[in-house]
């Protein structure tokens, strides 16, 4: 998500590139309902986990150094997963230090930061934290989100890899995946953190399914970058999937590119579609509202002009402490919006 290069129009290219969501190819999810581990809390005993791509990752006891995409970290820290992350890699800090959107909670200060941006992954960083396993999120069946593929050989052969599945399937089952992998590695889901964190999100999505039978709304996904609008498609991202479930109406693009995630339109084009809310893509290498007062269609477009933007988190945390705000924000925004399209 954070290249400015020209990259293809795929999940990889539109994630590195800032752009709206883009995936190739068809995920599913797979592999059990969670893993097993056994052993105190000091990590003794075997431990065990059958990841999405149906792998079983079999150690002589609970993994104690674990290195994790930062979305993936943020999401097992939200279920209660700690000190054992030592190290982590994608867009984790922005140009002044502070949080990237993307590590939710977890303290950044506390892990090795491998690489911030795409393509960036310091072999020898990662060998020096002795890691005893790898986990990040899966959005092409087999590939490992955020891993290059010129080192891949490398990383892989230091220490077991965990995927989850986070892909074409609605944003419930990757939450409860990351809940059960948290569970494996030594989370009590019945802490009060875990349990407040579930509560408030599904008092949200009931707020959301209530708030879209009387709000009749028309919401836009989409992202912007330089070049390019991105009009995201609904039956394809995770978060988007889940919110059509609730109920919101979302525009759905007629011609997806090349693996369905969105379509792509020039800025010439970019009023091709109506909307009441238009719901931003929101990650660093995007553009947002005040950089984009230059496009002429951008300001002619009706929600543009009634100030119905509502900020989009389009790489969700896949936790209920991180799902919980979106659903939210997503519910005042229709709440608060007027019929304009």
């Amino acid at each position: 998500m954070r290249q400015a290069r020209a990259l293809p129009l795929s999940r990889r290219g539109l994630l590195t590139a800032g752009g709206a969501l883009g995936l190739g190819a068809l995920v599913t999810a797979c592999g059990d309902n969670g893993g097993s581990g056994s052993g105190g809390d000091d990590g003794g005993g075997s431990w065990s986990f059958t990841d999405d791509r149906k792998k079983k990752i079999s150690l002589d006891s609970r993994p104690q150094h674990i290195v994790a995409y930062i979305a993936a970290a943020a999401a097992l820290y939200d279920f209660g997963i700690e000190k054992q992350i030592t190290g982590v890699f994608g867009p984790t800090t922005l140009k002044n230090g502070k949080p990237d959107v993307q590590a939710g909670d977890f303290p950044i200060d506390q892990a090795t930061s491998l690489g911030n941006t795409w393509g960036q992954f310091n072999v020898e960083k990662y060998a020096s934290l002795s890691p005893d396993l790898l986990i990040t999120n899966m959005y092409d069946p087999g590939a490992l989100f955020y891993i290059p593929d010129d080192s891949k050989k490398k990383i892989l052969q230091l220490a077991p890899s965990a995927a989850i599945a986070t892909g074409r399937i609605s944003m419930l089952e990757p939450i409860k995946r990351y809940a059960a992998l948290a569970e494996a590695l030594g989370a009590d889901l019945k802490a009060k953190k875990v349990t407040d964190a579930k509560a408030r999100f599904e008092k949200a999505t009931e707020t959301l399914r209530k708030t879209v039978k009387s709000h009749k709304i028309k919401v836009m996904a989409c992202s912007a970058s330089a070049d390019l609008f991105y009009v995201s498609n609904p039956k394809i991202s995770a978060d988007l999937i889940y919110f059509s479930e609730l109920g919101v109406d979302f525009v759905v693009p007629e011609k997806p590119d090349k693996g369905g995630y969105f379509e792509s339109l020039s800025w010439e084009n970019a009023d091709k579609y109506d909307a009441d809310v238009l719901f931003l893509d929101n990650r660093t290498a995007t553009l947002q509202p005040g950089a984009l007062t230059s496009k002429p269609t951008w300001s002619k477009l009706a929600a543009v002009k009634a100030g119905q933007i509502a900020p989009w988190s389009s790489e969700p945390r896949f936790s209920y402490a991180g799902a919980a705000p979106l659903v939210e924000s997503l519910t005042k925004a229709i709440q608060d919006a007027k019929k304009v399209s």
